[in-house]
């Protein structure tokens, strides 16, 4: 669904979607912390592509599960906003942390029936977009950046930088000698209560 998307949906597409939402209110989105793998298997059932030891919070808002992958232990806060109206791509260790909004559509403003145009988000693998921050439509967030709190981007961020501000500026390269904070390494798994240290 990439380019100018339809400004509305077939009744097919608005009825999956008002499903997805009945079921994921009446069975996620209340559920305690610790149940990300019951949260993950929703998301696979509704069409969602779902790696191993995802961690997503049920108050995390997710538009239309079919365009949303999750690769192996990324991690999705609370109150996050997911608008996959074009794909969504989280990489491996990739974390969006709480009341971030990955906006996969805007409107074209120069049109007088502002039509969608929607475009895929990718955040590359071990990259951190922060608290309250906001990823725009065809955004690609390289391997290891990081968009700092209440950033916004709409254009790519180059691996391993750091970036904060609206819109989004390099600050200072980012260390590259990142560890998942909670796999233990000597076992290759994650560390029990691992999810008090990102609720």
């Amino acid at each position: 669904m990439n380019g100018l998307a339809q400004t509305s949906y077939p009744l097919r597409h608005r009825l999956f979607r008002a499903l997805w939402n009945v079921c994921w209110m009446l069975l996620a989105a209340w559920t305690p912390p610790p149940l990300h793998a019951w949260r993950c298997l929703l998301l696979r059932l509704f069409g969602a592509k779902v790696g191993r030891r995802v961690r997503i919070h049920g108050s995390a808002k997710v538009w239309y599960p079919p365009n949303l992958t999750l690769e192996d232990e990324a991690v999705i806060g609370w109150n996050t906003v997911l608008y996959t109206q074009a794909s969504i791509r989280i990489g491996h260790r990739a974390i969006v942390s709480q009341d971030a909004h990955l906006l996969g559509a805007t409107h074209d403003v120069d049109h007088p029936n502002f039509p969608i145009i929607a475009r895929p988000i990718d955040i590359d693998a071990d990259a951190w977009i922060c608290a309250r921050a906001t990823v725009g439509p065809g955004v690609t967030v390289g391997q290891g950046a990081v968009l700092g709190a209440a950033a916004v981007a709409f254009s790519d961020l180059e691996p391993w930088t750091v970036y904060a501000g609206n819109p989004a500026r390099r600050q200072r390269p980012r260390a590259r000698q990142v560890t998942n904070p909670w796999l233990d390494a000597q076992h290759g798994r994650l560390l029990p209560h691992a999810h008090i240290l990102h609720r």
